[in-house]
């Protein structure tokens, strides 16, 4: 199964998480088939904290890829910063 869930990078005490598409039965942080975007959990002053490619994430979701729970609960946020300034 394709699942779209965290790679965790960064140095220690300061995480840094690469949202991409693997295989289930690969490491957390092994091999992946794409890489969406990034989230930076210590992001501070101008710094981003959330980049998602929405229409990749679209992508995958349409031929049978499984968000992880908190890849949903950022692709839910990214998506409404992006409808936010439009409005």
């Amino acid at each position: 199964m394709v699942v779209v869930r965290l790679a965790r990078s960064g140095a220690k005490k300061r995480p840094f998480y690469y949202i991409v598409v693997a295989d289930s039965r690969e490491r957390r942080d092994g091999r992946f088939i794409e890489r969406l975007g990034f989230y930076n959990p210590m992001a501070s002053g101008g710094e981003q904290p959330l980049r998602v490619a929405l229409d990749r994430v679209t992508h995958w979701k349409g031929v049978g890829a499984q968000l992880s729970p908190t890849v949903k609960r950022l692709v839910s946020d990214a998506a409404k910063a992006q409808v936010a300034p439009a409005a």
